[in-house]
């Protein structure tokens, strides 16, 4: 009987967890064989059937045999072999014409596979970089049989310790095999040309002209070589190439190729770029302390997950704005996006089984699974709008949909009372300073408040009479006429009795020079002396500033300084355009003497 309760309890506990969570169980499968990460997984309506299928590049198991799987529902529709391991996956429209059935690519080595309704249709190669000089001439040795097969591999091995250009592939395939095999290696590529190509290590879209969902959209490959290119999705030209410091990683865009966009590629050296249209260098960087494992944009924020199992929130102009730290470590991040409720969150699969969904730093859900994540994708599959899709590190594959019910709440994942609401705050006890100041604030705070009222309106005032008193007597250092937009601004330097004065005088205006201006000083000759009263101003071009440096000499031995009044006229005007009071500083040489 206590047996029976027991299993009763248990049960009705799982009952009661399953009514309670977010999700259904549509499907799990410890044994589905599947071995692939975030950036290899697809949902897309392939056959323009209105049947949405995942589309999966597959590692293969310990990284062989790697091949491209599409599945319907839990069943494996297609099968292909790929010839290197697969590095990402898209599903982008090509052109305008019907039916709008999305084309797949599938990054592999340093080619884009293009397919259409599951069938090839293209292969693009990245273009061929110039080899290693040195390897290109051992090779040609070894072609013409004055090398031997160890002299070759210790060359090349030196040239692969040194040198900035990286090897080919034959030379690197050529330094991995044993010594009985070198030789008949050598025999049989010798002769063939030495061919250098970047590998694709991330690839993602990026729409061409318009924002829609069926818009059309370009691929945007980072390469080995530390570039980005963006091909044409109809021509599969490169329409932009730019370079990056580091090599790209992870990738994500907004914005249309034609109008503006925005692009930010995380860097095996630990730091995240930003660029923008015709920038051929990035505009901002953000420095991480450690490697990123994962990059997601969620409602203009960028979020980084970094080996130090935090995620970081950051703008696109690289300043943080908030960090969490994980329970454990991160190995996957991806986009939930719910378009019925306008909610874009980040998942992140952690090492513990867990999958934990935030909204910025607000944790919304987690989920529970029987093994480690590798990868996460949600989306559209089959009919169904929110589904999650999770494979795990023993190859197993997860698919659970989103209760139509379900409503993400912030701090709904949390267990208990947040931590903050343990501390115990620090507040000092109130003197009797404070009491009788709160007191006096409550019996005249009416009173104090008109004073402070009163203060204002005559600060104000003061203000407002001080400007129109300089805009009578012409002290303004801006031109106020639309006719003569001049800027003049005084420097004086010296300690006396010989001060240099440096005026700068700026045309302000956007297309039109300004010329015929005189600069003239209005000064008490008796404390001064300066060689000219006045000067012409050459031609002023709009927006450089003209530095004109003239001395001034102070003939007063007492000590005393006044003002030099500096006027900009035009010729032939008496009224200035422009003025400045200058205030001259006491000569410490005649004062000390």
């Amino acid at each position: 009987m206590a047996a029976a309760s027991s299993s009763d309890s248990e049960g009705g506990r799982a009952e009661s967890s399953e009514a309670s969570s977010k999700w259904l169980d549509a499907h799990y499968d410890p044994m589905a064989n599947i071995h692939t990460f975030s950036a290899c997984l697809v949902l897309a309506d392939l056959h323009g059937d209105g049947e949405y299928k995942l589309a999966v590049g597959d590692l293969g198991p310990s990284g062989r045999q790697p091949c491209l799987k599409v599945l319907k529902g839990p069943t494996v529709l297609a099968e292909s072999a790929l010839p290197a391991l697969p590095a990402a996956a898209a599903a982008f429209l090509m052109g305008q014409h019907e039916p709008r059935t999305p084309a797949l690519a599938l990054a592999s080595g340093p080619c884009v596979y293009v397919y259409k309704n599951l069938r090839p249709y293209f292969k693009f190669s990245l273009p061929q970089l110039p080899p290693n000089p040195l390897e290109q001439d051992l090779w040609n040795q070894a072609k013409e049989d004055q090398i031997n097969h160890l002299t070759l591999k210790e060359m090349l091995e030196g040239i692969r310790e040194k040198a900035e250009v990286p090897l080919s592939v034959q030379s690197l395939r050529f330094l991995q095999l044993e010594l009985s095999e070198m030789e008949a290696f050598v025999n049989q590529h010798k002769s063939k040309p030495i061919k250098r190509q970047a590998v694709i290590t991330t690839m993602t879209t990026l729409k061409k002209n318009m924002a829609d969902e069926d818009a059309m959209s370009c691929l945007v490959l980072g390469t080995e070589n530390k570039e980005l290119l963006v091909l044409d999705p109809e021509a599969f030209t490169i329409l932009a190439k730019m370079s990056l410091p580091g090599v790209p990683v992870f990738l994500e865009v907004s914005g249309q190729f034609d109008v503006a966009f925005r692009l930010a590629a995380a860097c095996r050296n630990g730091n995240i770029y930003i660029l923008r249209r015709d920038c051929k260098r990035p505009k901002y960087c953000i420095e991480l302390s450690t490697q990123p494992v994962g990059l997601v944009l969620a409602h203009k924020v960028l979020v980084v997950g970094s080996t130090q199992d935090n995620l970081h929130g950051f703008t696109h102009k690289g300043k943080r704005l908030w960090t969490v730290h994980m329970p454990a470590a991160i190995l996957t991040m991806n986009l939930l996006e719910q378009r019925s409720r306008g909610l874009q969150a980040v998942m992140a699969g952690l090492a513990n089984g867990e999958v934990r969904i935030y909204h910025d730093k607000a944790l919304l859900n987690v989920i529970r699974t029987p093994d480690a994540v590798t990868s996460l994708c949600f989306g559209r599959y089959g009919r169904e709008d929110n589904t999650l899709i999770v494979t795990t590190r023993g190859g197993g594959l997860i698919i659970k949909i989103l209760k139509r019910t379900a409503v993400f709440a912030e701090g709904a994942g949390e267990v208990g009372p947040p931590p903050a609401q343990a501390m115990k705050l620090n507040v000092p006890r109130k003197t009797r300073l404070y009491v009788d100041q709160t007191l006096r604030e409550r019996e005249a705070g009416t009173a104090m408040h008109r004073t402070f009222q009163t203060d204002l309106y005559l600060l104000r005032l003061r203000a407002a009479r001080a400007y129109v008193r300089a805009l009578e007597s012409s002290l303004n250092p801006v031109s106020a006429t639309a006719r003569e937009p001049l800027k003049l601004h005084a420097v004086v330097q010296g300690l006396g009795p010989t001060f240099k004065l440096t005026l700068h005088l700026q045309n302000t205006s956007t297309a039109r020079p300004i010329l015929g201006l005189l600069v003239c000083f209005l000064y008490n000759e008796v404390l001064y002396a300066l060689p000219r009263a006045f000067f012409k101003v050459p031609l002023l071009v709009p927006g450089l500033n003209y530095p004109l440096e003239t001395f001034v000499e102070s003939l007063s031995d007492k000590g005393i300084s006044d003002i030099i009044k500096v006027l900009v006229l035009r010729e032939g005007q008496s009224a200035p355009l422009l003025s400045a009071h200058i205030n001259m500083p006491v000569s410490e040489g005649l004062a000390a003497a």
